[in-house]
């Protein structure tokens, strides 16, 4: 991505959201161009329509959902026309859109080009750190992590280990996982 297109859209802040789940990300991201693609023609249909809560639902939600990709651009946009109710001119939300999906579809294909890859070594540390906190805290979300960034902590952790730990926590014994998550990979 160029200059302009990380104003657009901050992989890295994105990422940094999840954890550094480059496939959790990848999935997002579709979901995203499915669900938001319209959004503005939404909200101006809703307006049209005399639905001023209608289509201010539809620019909170998408504020959020912009939010957690790292489309910060889009997401300041929508915070504005949601504090005027909607009374701005919706443009500047159909161009911030627009901009997000031709980034969001350069990062698909570079996703659908390339094999799935795990997330990048530098993240990897902080996705297994975060898990081990929440297994010293038994908290389940735990078990989320393990199943949304299985391919990351595959890779970052050893399948053997990744099984072990998932096996553990999946039957709540979060001390378990725990120590088989600080005792590594068997040499």
């Amino acid at each position: 991505m160029n200059g302009a297109d990380a104003e657009v859209l901050d992989q890295a802040g994105g990422l940094q959201q999840l954890m550094g789940d480059q496939v959790l990300y990848v999935q997002i991201l579709r979901r995203f161009r499915q669900r938001y693609a319209g959004a503005a023609a939404e909200t101006r249909a809703a307006l049209a329509g005399g639905d001023s809560d209608g289509a201010l639902r539809i620019v909170h939600t998408l504020k959020g959902a912009a939010g957690m990709l790292g489309a910060q651009q889009l997401q300041q946009v929508a915070a504005q026309l949601e504090a005027a109710s909607c009374a701005l001119p919706l443009a500047p939300l159909e161009q911030a859109l627009q901009r997000l999906l031709c980034a969001i579809d350069q990062l698909l294909s570079q996703a659908d080009g390339a094999a799935a890859a795990p997330a990048p070594a530098a993240a990897q540390p902080m996705l297994v750190q975060h898990l081990a906190r929440l297994l010293e805290d038994g908290d389940g979300a735990a078990i989320d992590v393990l199943e949304q960034s299985a391919a990351a902590l595959t890779a970052s952790l050893g399948a053997e280990v990744f099984e072990e730990v998932t096996a553990a926590a999946q039957q709540f014994d979060f001390d378990a996982a725990l120590a088989r998550l600080r005792r590594g990979p068997a040499p």
